[in-house]
């Protein structure tokens, strides 16, 4: 059904698509490329929400005209009219001869029908190609229209003996520069970071993307879209000097169990309250359904043993990021996860995906699974 030729050139729109990695949320990255007569004549990538798709930016930089030629797209090409036209009516208008989809498109408002209006203006779709590697490109929007969650990586650092702070609470710094540069990154691709009220009293983190920190050629463009800063403070403690309460640089939303109007963080933050688990703290299904509702399709979780443990005990992380540095901090430091085990049938198993060195450290990417037993 597919030639070499097809592959290639969805393998390029996948490449395309990945260059939307920071910028485009809250909508999908996607990829674009017009092949006529065995030659690319126009490609393009969905860069920023508001802005054109990538098969619209496609056809605008086209050098020549576009009928008869073949459009490969990572993603099916919308039938709905949001901030922009739909990219399917873009299409069949200017004249293409077939449509190579990757995936289809899991949002609601689109869910094959733009594959069929372009099929009903009699259009050869065929698809899906490089079905994986397109979904990779957005695992979070998939989530999100699936579920109604986004994706949730957790973010952790250690010393080789699990330890992730000492018992006094010092943590700065267990990694090399290099880690902490990566977690800039994962932060740039966040819709939403979130963290405890007690990492904020602790470490006063401003958790923003910095620039200077990112290591990339367009960083002060990434940059300029910060990642809401969601603070869980279940007994409102969080106090006024907090960087992430002063430092206008992102916005923050605060998230108790009561709604308190009077509070003098209304000046500066969003507050909101959401119901309590059967622990008595904040549900963290409802934070996610909460961010999944303002849109959110990456979060990233970073926080201490408490916090994580509470959302990897509620099966709600999708992926673990542990940074391993090369220190031992003795048997009195804090943990990876607060995690009340007393038996192998309870032991979470692990899927490492991917290990590799950062400067000095080692990145573990791992698919958390659930216990036998629980």
């Amino acid at each position: 059904m597919f030639s070499a030729a097809d592959y290639d050139y969805m393998a390029r729109a996948v490449r395309l698509g990945r260059q939307g990695l920071y910028t485009t949320m809250p909508n999908p990255r996607v990829g674009c490329v017009l092949v006529k007569d065995g030659r690319i004549i126009a490609d393009g990538w969905h860069e920023k929400a508001g802005e054109g798709h990538a098969e619209v930016r496609a056809l605008a930089v086209a050098q020549e005209s576009v009928e008869g030629a073949t459009a490969y797209v990572t993603l099916e090409p919308c039938s709905h009219t949001g901030k922009t036209g739909p990219c399917a009516d873009a299409l069949i208008a200017a004249g293409v001869a077939r449509v190579v989809y990757g995936m289809k498109d899991p949002n609601p408002q689109v869910a094959g029908r733009g594959l069929a209006r372009i099929a009903q203006a009699g259009i050869q779709v065929d698809g899906p190609l490089l079905e994986e590697q397109c979904r990779s490109l957005n695992p979070g929007f998939i989530k999100r229209m699936e579920t109604g969650r986004p994706l949730l990586r957790c973010k952790l650092a250690m010393s080789v003996d699990g330890r992730t702070a000492m018992a006094s609470g010092e943590s700065q710094w267990i990694t090399s520069s290099a880690a902490r540069s990566d977690v800039q990154k994962l932060r740039a691709r966040s819709c939403a970071v979130v963290t405890g009220v007690g990492s904020i009293i602790q470490d006063d983190s401003s958790l923003t993307v910095r620039a200077d920190e990112l290591g990339l050629e367009n960083a002060e463009t990434i940059a300029q879209r910060q990642p809401l800063r969601v603070v869980l403070d279940s007994n409102q403690h969080l106090p006024e000097t907090a960087k992430v309460v002063q430092s206008p640089a992102a916005d923050t939303l605060v998230v108790s169990l009561r709604e308190n109007p009077d509070s003098a963080l209304s000046e500066w933050v969003e507050q909101i309250a959401l119901p309590a688990d059967e622990t008595g703290r904040i549900d963290p299904s409802a934070v996610l359904h909460e961010l999944g509702r303002r849109q959110c399709n990456e979060v990233l979780l970073e926080t201490g043993a408490i916090l994580a443990g509470a959302f990897l005990q509620a099966g709600l992380i999708d992926e673990l990021v542990v940074y391993m540095a090369p220190k031992l901090m003795g048997s009195q430091g804090r943990p990876l996860f607060d995690l009340p085990l007393d038996e192998m049938a309870q032991q979470y198993p692990l899927d490492i995906q991917d290990v590799r060195s950062v400067g000095n450290d080692w990145r573990l990417t791992i698919i958390p699974q659930r216990p036998s037993r629980q």
